[in-house]
């Protein structure tokens, strides 16, 4: 692992050169030599038809190694900004017009609303045809003819403070913020990953997240990459094909969001031959909070450690994370600082003694300057050299981080505080619940009450109230969900999580 790159290009030189750099399941590996190679051919052909350092340019490629090939290739250079492939027209044309994107890169047969929404604003199409013979991930960019775009300030490998990536916030509560992340940012963010799981160039990751999300793209791809190992891409999360991709692949880690281990340990056990035959050093979790009763499942099952971390866009994913054994991993924490700096602040910006609750903040090289043409959102996320994350949590004396809510999802039933986590906690112990969301349901006299949706074990029976019984004897009356609905799928966000916000809404609760 390199401790010193801050470029893209810097962090692929890694790898020893007949080493594989990408895989996926079926195909012919890409060593880091053809790796390398490939970037260089993708900057000179961006270069030489007008796209050079902190051009944006919008990729919408479906999960795989091409869309991970790309991503690397194209932040040597460019700025990118990868785009969900299942975003509808409206979609496409909010991101592109923000995003000021100077191209689209697209795949060569791929029919998508993206292409008549690029067409519409004047972007120009780029074509990628795959080149699977060439080894995984392998590609060619095809470019419009007659290309004539306006000369890019510079050209060459991207430099430290170049923006690497850009990406926009969920926008649950407001308009979707540019978050631009330079090479510096995302590089400090693989390192920091690196460190924590003390990946190496024996590691082989199954990369199962969606690569238009900054955990995927960074723990899943630029993190093992640095460590010279090998990151096998798929097509993205199938619980179906997760332990035939594992008999194939013979990974040593995978990182996912808990929905994910959720719907893998629901097929774990007609696969307890493959997970044998084929043991893990490790799993991760990320993007959300990994109730512990899935963390012992999983670690029963698997026989591996645990490892929850804690992400966020702006800090270029990673921020604290639990440490790998022999270290003390504490279930239900979110670990510790692991890599930014990471303190509890009241809301004047002031760090709080160890065990008060206040909002957690960070500060490091892996946190974004500021969001991009926004001072009045940077005047609120930022005070005194502090990110503020939005979270409020609580720091142990060994300095392990618990996340008690989502400022923004805390339930105010009539002036009483409630975090939705706890509320989940004690669902989750009950033997039925596989999953379970606590939200936020509008009420005409107290503001907002409490209420939960479960999803039950296969087989499992429970009713609405066997389970709020059940609660009641485990928290106060307020705290008690009003409305428990039994559900066979908790609806979920683009990347697989479970969004508190706005979800009485999608439920149909809200009239």
């Amino acid at each position: 692992m390199s401790d010193t790159a801050t470029t893209v290009t810097a962090l692929l030189d890694a790898g020893a050169p007949e080493a594989t750099a990408l895989a996926t399941p079926g195909g012919s590996p890409l060593t880091y030599r053809a790796l390398r190679a490939l970037a260089a051919q993708t900057l000179a052909a961006l270069n030489a038809r007008g796209v050079g350092r902190n051009d944006r340019v919008a990729i919408v490629l479906d999960n795989g190694p091409e869309m991970a090939a790309a991503f690397v290739c194209i932040t040597a250079g460019a700025t990118a900004a990868p785009l969900n492939p299942a975003y509808r027209a409206e979609e496409f044309e909010f991101y592109l017009s923000d995003l000021n994107a100077k191209i689209l890169v697209i795949e060569r047969d791929k029919s998508s609303p993206a292409v008549d929404v690029a067409r519409k604003l004047g972007i120009p199409i780029v074509r990628l045809a795959a080149m699977p013979d060439r080894g995984a991930g392998s590609f060619a960019l095809e470019f419009p003819e007659r290309l004539a775009l306006a000369k890019p300030q510079t050209l060459g490998p991207a430099a430290p403070d170049d923006i690497a990536l850009v990406l926009h916030t969920s926008g649950t509560t407001s308009r979707p913020k540019i978050v631009p992340l330079s090479q510096r940012n995302v590089c400090a963010s693989a390192r920091n990953i690196c460190q924590t799981l003390a990946l190496t160039s024996r590691d082989r990751g199954l990369g199962i997240m969606p690569l238009f999300h900054i955990h995927g793209l960074i723990a899943g791809t630029l993190a093992p990459l640095l460590a010279g190992g090998e990151v096998c891409c798929t097509t993205g999360f199938n619980a179906l094909r997760f332990f035939s991709w594992m008999a194939e692949v013979r990974p040593t880690w995978y990182t996912a969001v808990p929905t994910m281990h959720q719907a893998i340990l629901s097929r774990a056990a007609k696969s307890s031959d493959v997970i044998q035959a084929h043991p893990l050093r490790f799993i991760r979790s990320s993007s959300s909070s990994l109730a512990p009763q899935i963390i012992k499942e999983l670690e029963d099952v698997f026989g591996a450690p645990v490892i929850e971390s804690y992400g966020m866009t702006e800090a270029a994913h990673q921020m604290a994370s639990n440490p790998l054994p022999p270290a003390k991993r504490k279930p239900g924490t979110v670990g510790i600082a692991a890599g930014p700096e990471v303190g509890v602040i009241d809301a004047q910006g002031n760090l709080l003694p160890e065990g008060a609750t206040g909002e957690i903040a960070i500060r490091g090289p892996n946190v974004m300057s500021g969001y991009e043409n926004n001072p009045k959102a940077n005047g609120e996320a930022f005070v005194n050299g502090w990110f503020r994350t939005g979270d409020q949590g609580v720091m142990d004396a060994e300095g392990y981080v618990t996340i008690t809510g989502r400022l923004k999802e805390i339930i105010n039933r009539g002036g009483e505080k409630i975090s939705p986590r706890e509320v989940d906690e004690v669902l989750m112990d009950h033997p039925a619940i596989q999953q379970c969301v606590t939200f936020a349901l509008p009420h005409d006299k107290l503001g907002e009450d409490v209420a939960a949706a479960v999803v039950l074990r296969e087989g499992a029976q429970a009713s609405e109230k066997d389970l709020r019984e059940f609660a009641a004897k485990r928290l106060a009356d307020f705290k008690v969900p009003r409305k428990i609905l039994i559900l066979p799928e908790i609806p979920k966000g683009a990347t697989g999580k479970t969004q508190r916000i706005g979800l009485a809404q999608k439920l149909g609760l809200t009239q």
